[in-house]
C-alpha cells in the first residue's frame, strides 16, 4: 500500500474498508519506542509517527476504524495513562490530508494530558476525531455516525474515554452514550454534567486574573478585551468579563445571526461585535490588555504574533499556536505573556471528569479549581502564576515552562489503579483488536 499521508482522509477509509475487520492498531507510536503495527500494509504510518521532525511527541497507542455505514474516519490517540485512563473529547471535524487529521489528533491527545495532570485529575490523555467523508444527510445518518462511533470506543474497553468537543453536540453525546459507557459530557436528563461551555469561560477569565496581577496590571476592572470567537464559551466569557468590571469587549464572530443576538444582550455595556469570515485575522490587530483566541487551533503563527497588540494572550482555544515552541518563543520576544491554553480552558475536562461519583450542587472538588491566592495549589490561578514565575526564572517561554510542570505529572502513577490502561492496551494488541468482530 502507498503512503496516503497527502491524500484524502477518504482514502484512508477506503484502505481499512478493503480489510475484512477496518480497524488497525499501531502500538507504541513515537521516535522513543519502534512502532507496532497490527497490519504491515500500514507501516508507512509508523514511519511518519517515528520521524521526530513532525514533533508528534510519543504515545501508548493509535487506533483507526472506518464506519461501514457512515464511511466516517475514527481515530483514538492515547498518550499516556500513568495517571488513568485517556480522557479527551471528540472532535467532529473535516481535514484535508490524512497527515492533518493525525497530527491534529496527536497534538490535542498530549494536550488533554498535560492538563489533565496540571489540574491533578486522575486521568490520562486521550483525543478522538470523527472525519465524516460528506456532512450526513440528515438526522438519521448523524445519528448512525455517531452510534458507530460509540462502539468504536467500546471496542476499546475502557482506555479512551470520550466526551464532547468541536463538531459534537449533547444530543450527539446522547447517542454515544447509548452505545458505549465510557463517556462523559453527557446531558443532564442521563445524569452527566451537560454542557461544560459556562465552567470553560469562567475559568479562562481566571487564568486572565492571574496573568495581569503577574504582571503587575492589577485585576481586569477598566480592561480592553479583544476576542477571536464568540460562540457556547465566548459568549459566557463575555458575561463574566463585564461582571469582573471589564471597560470594553470587541469580538468577530462567523456567525451572523450570533451577532445579533449577542450585540441585543448587554445594554449599558461597551461591547462591539464584528461579524467576520473564516479565516479573518484582523481582530488580532486591536488595541487591547488582553487579545484571546476562542474558535479553532492555529491562529498564532509568526505573521499574526506580530500584528497583535495586546500585553497577555490568554483563550478557550485548544493548540492556539500554529508552532507551539517557536510561536510561544516570538510572543516572549515581543514581551507578550502567553497563557498555555490547556491551563486556561481545563475546566470543560472537569466539569465532566467525575460524573461516575455523582453531582453535587457547588461541588467542592469542581470550585476548588477558582481558588484565587492562598487557595488550593493546583487552582487554574496558582497553576498559571506557578507556571509564569517559572518561565520568568528560568528565562523559558511559558509552553516550556508549563510542559516542564505538566510531564513531569504526566508520569506519576494513579494511586489505586497504577498504570492499568496499558495492560488493557497490551491485551488489545495480544488478542486481535484490529481482527476482531464486535
Amino acid at each position: 500500500m502507498t503512503n496516503l499521508l497527502e491524500q484524502q482522509p477518504r482514502a484512508l477509509v477506503d484502505a481499512l474498508l478493503e480489510r475484512d475487520v477496518p480497524r488497525v492498531m499501531l502500538l507504541g507510536c513515537g521516535a522513543i519506542v519502534p512502532s507496532r503495527v497490527s497490519d504491515p500494509r500500514f507501516e508507512w504510518l509508523a514511519g511518519f509517527l517515528a520521524n521526530p521532525c513532525h514533533e508528534v511527541y510519543d504515545h501508548e497507542a493509535l487506533f483507526l476504524a472506518a464506519g461501514t455505514e457512515s464511511r466516517a474516519l475514527f481515530g483514538a490517540f492515547v498518550h499516556k495513562t500513568q495517571r488513568g485512563q485517556a480522557q479527551g473529547g471528540v472532535r467532529n471535524w473535516n481535514y484535508d490530508t490524512v497527515e492533518s487529521f493525525l497530527r491534529d489528533g496527536l497534538r490535542l491527545s498530549v494536550g488533554m494530558g498535560r492538563k489533565c495532570a496540571l489540574a491533578d485529575l486522575w486521568w490520562g490523555g486521550g483525543k478522538a476525531i470523527i472525519c465524516p467523508q460528506d456532512p450526513p444527510r440528515d438526522r438519521d445518518a448523524r445519528r448512525t455516525m455517531f452510534r458507530e462511533f460509540g462502539e468504536f470506543v467500546t471496542s476499546l474497553r475502557g482506555i479512551y474515554i470520550t466526551a464532547e468537543d468541536a463538531g459534537t453536540t449533547p444530543h450527539d453525546m446522547e447517542v454515544i452514550h447509548r452505545h458505549t459507557r465510557f463517556a462523559t459530557c453527557i446531558p443532564e436528563r442521563f445524569g452527566g454534567s451537560g454542557n461544560p461551555s459556562a465552567m470553560t469561560a469562567r475559568g479562562v477569565v481566571r487564568a486572565m486574573q492571574a496573568a495581569l496581577d503577574h504582571k503587575g496590571l492589577g485585576d481586569l476592572a477598566d480592561k480592553q478585551i479583544a476576542m477571536q470567537g464568540a460562540g457556547n464559551v465566548g459568549s459566557f466569557m463575555i458575561e463574566r468579563l463585564f461582571e469582573a468590571g471589564v471597560a470594553r469587549v470587541v469580538a468577530s464572530e462567523i456567525d451572523e445571526e450570533r451577532c445579533r443576538m449577542l450585540a441585543a444582550r448587554y445594554p449599558g455595556h461597551f461591547l462591539e461585535i464584528r461579524h467576520a469570515r473564516p479565516g479573518d485575522q484582523a481582530i488580532f490587530e486591536e488595541p487591547c490588555d488582553i487579545v484571546c483566541a476562542n474558535a479553532l487551533g492555529g491562529v498564532y503563527d509568526a505573521k499574526t504574533i506580530e500584528r497583535v497588540r495586546a500585553t497577555v494572550v490568554c483563550g478557550a482555544a485548544n493548540n492556539p499556536l500554529a508552532d507551539e515552541r517557536r510561536d510561544a518563543q516570538r510572543l516572549r520576544e515581543r514581551g507578550i505573556t502567553y497563557v498555555p491554553d490547556y491551563v486556561a480552558n481545563r475546566m470543560g475536562i472537569v466539569a465532566c471528569s467525575n460524573e461516575q461519583a455523582g453531582s453535587l450542587p457547588g461541588d467542592p472538588y469542581v470550585e476548588r479549581h477558582f481558588d484565587g491566592p492562598g487557595g488550593w495549589a493546583h487552582s487554574i490561578y496558582n497553576t498559571t502564576r506557578a507556571i509564569l514565575e517559572h518561565a520568568d526564572r528560568e528565562i523559558i517561554a511559558t509552553t516550556a515552562a508549563s510542559e516542564q510542570l505538566a510531564d513531569a505529572a504526566t508520569n506519576v502513577p494513579h494511586p489505586v489503579w497504577g498504570h492499568r490502561a496499558h495492560d488493557i492496551i497490551e491485551a488489545l494488541w495480544r488478542e486481535g483488536w484490529a481482527d476482531e468482530r464486535d
